[in-house]
């Protein structure tokens, strides 16, 4: 297939291009930037230079692929406070590539987040689908805004598109990661602590980022329209258990810090360091028979690659 893939230079998109291009697909990528183009070319990805408000520029490439795999997110503006401005662009790109696949039966598949899905229980692919559609206007500032663009992808199966949305966990780890397991190593290392919030028991799902991507490709290749899918590896991992390995490694005291006091403690992370956040991917694996082979998330902190001074 031809696959237009936004995102396809960030962290997970890099690992999936290749996984994409082994497969025998084409793909082409939306680059932002030089530097962008510059990678994707290098991998062997065909550029389309554009942004996600390039509306037309949007609908355009997915009319001209087999497939979209939607993984681009403005993370610029939602972690400098309008949240809300990056789920509506979001949305109106995910509004244009219904309506350039509409009634082709081509795949869409939409990444999705799992963090807060069901906060203090086991989540699954059959929940969080309780949003009223008609209703959602006030949503986009909270966490809910990004479920209620995961349910609009859903329901483009109704207009002959086989869209899916795979949700992943708030950490998608591996060699070279920027993401929260490194933030947490850095505010370790500025604090000269390694903390976690109250008595730790918070659970977040993992997954590594090859597995991931692996992920991905089956969606795109074989997702039923519809599908609800959880790129999960480790189910739920306490973080006082992340906090003590990243206090052995460091050479740092461990402590617990105040629900009170974690936004000052842990900056932005704070708002999401408490949530109790565990799910299953059960059904994604009886589903598409993906079945992850690279290390969980303690594992690969142990490996040591996050603590190289070079990082």
């Amino acid at each position: 297939m031809r696959i237009f893939v936004t995102g396809a230079s960030g962290w997970i998109g890099s690992a999936l291009v290749p996984e994409l291009i082994a497969a025998g697909h084409r793909v082409v990528g939306l680059a932002r930037c030089d530097v962008s183009a510059a990678a994707l070319t290098a991998a062997g990805v065909e550029v389309h230079r554009g942004t996600l408000g390039d509306l037309d520029g949007l609908r355009g490439a997915a009319a001209a692929s087999e497939g979209v795999i939607h993984l681009a997110f403005n993370h610029d503006i939602a972690f400098t406070g309008d949240f809300a401005g990056a789920v509506q662009e979001d949305r109106r790109a995910v509004e244009a590539f219904g309506d350039a696949l509409a009634g082709s039966g081509k795949p869409f598949v939409l990444a999705s987040g799992l963090v807060g899905l069901m906060p203090g229980r086991m989540s699954t692919e059959q929940d969080g689908h309780d949003i009223d559609l008609r209703s959602t206007a006030d949503l986009d500032a909270g966490p809910r805004g990004r479920q209620v663009t995961a349910e609009l992808t859903l329901a483009l199966a109704a207009r002959d598109i086989r869209s899916s949305v795979l949700r992943l966990p708030p950490t998608v780890y591996g060699p070279g990661d920027r993401g929260f397991m490194a933030a947490l190593i850095a505010i370790a290392k500025g604090k000269g602590v390694s903390g976690y919030i109250g008595d730790g028991t918070a659970r977040w799902p993992a997954v590594h980022r090859l597995d991931a991507a692996h992920l991905f490709r089956l969606a795109v290749e074989s997702a039923p329209a519809g599908s609800t899918l959880h790129a999960v590896n480790d189910e739920g991992v306490p973080l006082r258990t992340v906090a003590e390995l990243i206090g052995r490694h460091l050479d740092l005291p461990v402590v617990s810090v105040a629900p009170e006091d974690a936004g000052t403690h842990f900056g932005w992370l704070g708002a999401v360091l408490s949530l109790d956040s565990p799910a299953s991917s059960t059904l994604t694996r009886e589903l598409l028979g993906w079945q992850p082979t690279h290390p969980g998330l303690i594992d690969d902190l142990e490996k040591g690659h996050y603590f190289h001074a070079d990082r």
